[in-house]
């Protein structure tokens, strides 16, 4: 027996769209807030970007990346420390730039390399992201910031948070398991 379904596209594309605006939003919360931690103050984006990406899959993690990058790149102040460290493409062409391009690319790998896997599979996938992240945000700030003092600016002080808020999402990925079936649908 065959069901004839009026109106599924604009009820999908919509339902698409809510979830693009959802993660657009989280990204925009998690990079304002800043939690006190050592050497310096953390924000949540990396936890938000990995947490999309094993939740909502690949293609919504990255249209939802697009969707903030978009929004800042428009001038509205959804980056870390905008407006009072400017805002727009200007922002975006500043230090922490490569490290946006990062969360973008980091947005679909992980999503891609955590599909169907088990938590060891998952945390793989987000270290992978993180060194993608790591890599493009190193590679742009080496136009900024001496050689020598790279790594000791660009990467050390955040590593730390980093594989914390990677510990948290798979923590989180364990205790919402059925989370993807909802985006799924």
């Amino acid at each position: 027996m065959t069901t004839l379904v009026i109106g599924a596209a604009p009820l999908r594309a919509a339902r698409t769209l809510a979830i693009v605006l959802s993660g657009v939003l989280l990204i925009t919360l998690a990079a304002k807030v800043r939690i006190p931690f050592w050497p310096v103050p953390m924000t949540l984006h990396t936890l938000a970007v990995m947490a999309l990406a094993l939740a909502a899959g690949p293609r919504l993690a990255v249209a939802s990346m697009l969707g903030y990058l978009a929004v800042g790149a428009a001038g509205l102040p959804v980056f870390s420390g905008t407006p009072e460290r400017g805002i727009g493409l200007a922002y975006m062409a500043g230090p922490t730039g490569g490290y946006l391009a990062g969360y973008l690319v980091a947005a679909g790998l992980v999503g891609i390399l955590a599909a169907g896997r088990g938590l060891l599979g998952r945390v793989a996938a987000m270290l992978a992201g993180l060194a993608v992240i790591d890599a493009l945000g190193l590679a742009w700030l080496a136009l900024f910031v001496p050689a020598d003092r790279l790594v000791a600016l660009g990467l050390a002080p955040f590593l730390l948070g980093d594989l914390v808020k990677i510990g948290l999402v798979a923590a989180g990925s364990c205790a919402l398991p059925g989370l993807r079936r909802v985006f799924a649908r």
